[in-house]
């Protein structure tokens, strides 16, 4: 099956550049996109100086959906939220002060990545961190969600004194590896290159396997993981069905078997698993429980992986309500992200009637949520102005 490589260098424009991000960009182009992907045959898509988020999270999605294993090399900084303490990747705007509206949020790679099949996705990171960032990795390690590996190396932020920009060592030193047209197994890559890139004794935070980040040198444990949980999940139940519905004998993810259909253009099935999954969670734990909002999720990821654009607006709509009725901020990380999708879903609906049915909904959504775009309620308001004698 073909694989996908996607090439992201970001760093801001100016003073607050710590590292020039898109040298590295060369260097890896020089590679092969099989050898970039591990894969017989493979694409290739490059973002070089990202201005806006939107942008890389458009471009993260569309990787995110390929068929086939996904491999993201990702070069650049790492800058901190201080009002929400949320770690951001720098885009060409990213100032200290605006990080919160233009830089990626470091979460959204996470949610973008949690339906892969698990094992089929790699995120390969050299990054240089501010110093709020820096002291909260001390704490807080990066992840990228269960069944997605992660390799690479986190600099501190550069000492008073210093003048130059940084280089992407670590990333530069993997694709020379690379370009040889061998792509050793990826552990065995990570550590040779970390070897040979990282000084002895620097004290920058290797990134290993799973998530996991140790000091230079150090192990990463793979068991320190913590898997998203699952509603009621005992042993004896069927490929993808609750406990409930299903006969006493085989234990089994449903995540799995979700993705299993999903692969092979089965999404109603799909569908219904996770619809069953979330009644299950309801009876169990209650309405707005975190148990019933993610399989609400799952079923807003499936409705955009079938292209069924009403229905994701609809549940994403939903899902906002549920996190705030559960108690969490309209500036939540969460509730702002699943208002952008009810919004971005909204947008790819072309029936008039449908757009005008839920339009009112997603403008009183967007007065309590803006997100990190400004005016975004008035861009509603807008696009319903420009469908209102439009006939369905």
């Amino acid at each position: 099956m073909p694989g996908t490589a996607l090439l992201i260098a970001a760093a801001p424009v100016g003073k607050a550049r710590m590292v020039d991000a898109a040298s590295v960009l060369p260097v890896l182009a020089a590679v092969s996109p099989a050898v970039l992907a591990g894969t017989a045959t493979a694409s290739v898509v490059e973002l070089a100086d990202p201005l806006d988020p939107q942008t890389v999270l458009t471009r993260l999605r569309a990787a995110a959906m390929a068929p086939g294993p996904l491999t993201i090399y990702l070069v650049g900084q790492l800058h901190l939220d201080r009002r929400q303490q949320m770690q951001h990747v720098a885009l060409a705007r990213t100032t200290a002060a605006t990080v919160r509206y233009t830089g990626f949020p470091w979460h959204w790679i996470g949610q973008e990545l949690r339906l892969r099949p698990p094992g089929s996705t790699t995120v390969i990171a050299d990054l240089h961190a501010d110093a709020d960032s820096w002291q909260q990795l001390a704490q807080r390690p990066l992840d990228v969600g269960a069944g997605v590996a992660l390799y690479g190396r986190v600099a501190p932020p550069p000492g008073r004194r210093a003048r130059d920009v940084a280089v992407p060592a670590y990333m530069k030193a993997l694709a020379t590896v690379l370009r040889s047209g061998h792509r050793p197994p990826l552990l065995d890559l990570h550590q040779h290159v970390a070897a040979q890139a990282l000084e002895e004794g620097a004290p920058d935070i290797v990134l290993s396997a799973d998530s996991a980040a140790v000091p230079a040198g150090g192990h990463a444990d793979a068991r320190n993981r913590v898997p998203v949980p699952l509603p009621a999940q005992q042993q004896g139940s069927a490929p993808g069905m609750p406990p409930s519905a299903a006969p006493r004998t085989n234990g089994t993810d449903p995540h799995a078997a979700i993705t299993k259909a999903v692969e092979a253009g089965r999404h109603g099935e799909a569908a219904a698993m996770a619809s069953a999954w979330e009644q299950e969670a309801l009876r169990t734990y209650g309405r707005s429980s975190p148990e019933v909002v993610h399989w609400m999720e799952v079923r807003g990821h499936l409705a955009i992986f079938a292209k069924e654009p009403a229905r994701g607006c609809e549940i994403w709509l939903a899902v906002v309500s549920a996190r705030i009725t559960a108690g969490q901020a309209p500036d939540a990380p969460d509730v702002e992200a699943a208002a952008d999708l009810a919004h971005h879903q909204w947008e790819q609906i072309r029936d008039p009637d449908t757009v005008r049915r839920l339009g009112p909904a997603l403008v009183e959504l967007r007065r309590r949520v803006p997100g990190r775009q400004r005016g975004t309620a008035n861009l509603v308001q807008q696009r319903l102005v420009q469908f209102h004698t439009q006939v369905g």
